[in-house]
């Protein structure tokens, strides 16, 4: 049903790199070596504001490895988890993770189902306070994306990451 596809760099083997979680909810979120993930979430990790974050459609968050690394490049001290993802993922071409992808990582299976707006507590992972420089609207394909869990399980790191070619239903 999965399959690595063009969404993955040529030559490469997407992954995860990291799992972040914050028990006491927001940023930033905390390196585990692995976790389960839930209808809603990911165990262990919380929310602040829920009106904002979590829930079935937003059960988990996941960035680019190759984003965070060129952020840096720019000059923005930025890691992974300080922006608040659960899962950094390695290998993928990442303006291709839109709204609709499947991914399969571990037992898990998630559907992309939005791109996550940048917000003020995030600031301190953005040189100048440039915090919507990860935002979709003023810069495509470099936002972070929520996604809804089709099916429940356990991740750990260096999980081979797998996107779906199979057509929505």
């Amino acid at each position: 049903m999965f399959s690595v596809s063009s969404v993955v760099k040529m030559g490469d083997m997407a992954h995860l790199k990291n799992i972040n979680v914050n028990p006491r909810g927001g940023v930033p979120k905390l390196p585990v070596a692995e976790a389960r993930i839930v209808e809603v979430g990911v165990v262990g990790d919380k929310q602040r504001d829920r009106r904002y974050h979590g829930g079935p459609q937003r059960a988990v968050c996941l960035y680019s490895v190759e984003r965070i690394e060129a952020l840096r490049a720019e000059g923005h001290p930025i890691e992974a988890g300080t922006t608040g993802e659960n899962l950094t993922i390695e290998g993928l071409d990442w303006q291709f993770i839109t709204p609709g992808t499947r991914l399969e990582i571990g037992d898990v299976i998630l559907e992309i189902t939005s791109y996550t707006a940048p917000c003020k507590h995030i600031i301190a992972s953005f040189a100048n306070g440039e915090f919507t420089r990860m935002g979709q609207k003023q810069h495509p394909g470099w936002s972070r994306v929520y996604a809804r869990v089709l099916k429940e399980g356990r991740v750990q790191l260096k999980d081979s990451v797998y996107v779906s070619e199979e057509p929505l239903s």
